[in-house]
């Protein structure tokens, strides 16, 4: 007696679909939501970028704008500052402090700084800028910020950042938590 064969499932499923259609449908796939682009700078600041970029020659000694900046606090750790100034961490918040007169932005700076110590931020960025309109007296809202995040206690450290986030014209700031 040989036993009976079963027939294979596979068969016998093409041959219940056999006249199967696919159906037609007029819909798309619903996309996930994206997030919101969030604009950096405005149309006008990238404007004002492109011509100061623009007027200056390429030798003018005022376009590097000055200096680098660097400062650590004692006990940080060199591979600490090394990660902030290659742009290793993540910023949290950042400001701008474009055509402010130097009290003004010491006091925008002074109100920034304490918003981000209180929401926990670790990294914030603070464009100053490179002092291409100061004249002979060079970057003043940068020489007004260097020392008031010296002054600050919970500042453990900034650099200038790289160029893609302002270079000379801007800093990372490493705040205590």
């Amino acid at each position: 007696m040989t036993p009976k064969r079963e027939p294979d499932d596979a068969g016998l499923f093409r041959e219940a679909i056999r006249d199967v259609k696919p159906l037609k449908t007029d819909r798309l796939v619903p996309e996930k939501p994206r997030v919101p682009a969030r604009a950096r700078f405005t149309r006008a600041d990238r404007l004002a970028i492109l011509q100061e970029s623009l007027a200056a020659p390429a030798e003018d000694p005022a376009l590097a704008g000055g200096e680098e900046l660097s400062f650590a606090r004692p006990g940080v750790q060199p591979s600490l500052l090394r990660k902030l100034r290659r742009g290793q961490y993540r910023v949290e918040a950042e400001i701008d402090l474009h055509g402010l007169t130097v009290s003004d932005a010491k006091a925008a700076l002074r109100h920034f700084l304490a918003r981000a110590l209180e929401r926990g931020a670790r990294c914030v960025r603070i464009v100053h800028g490179k002092g291409l309109r100061s004249g002979p007296r060079g970057p003043v809202l940068k020489q007004a910020v260097n020392a008031t995040l010296r002054r600050s206690e919970r500042v453990l450290a900034f650099v200038s950042a790289r160029a893609v986030d302002g270079g000379t014209g801007a800093l990372y700031v490493l705040l205590s938590s």
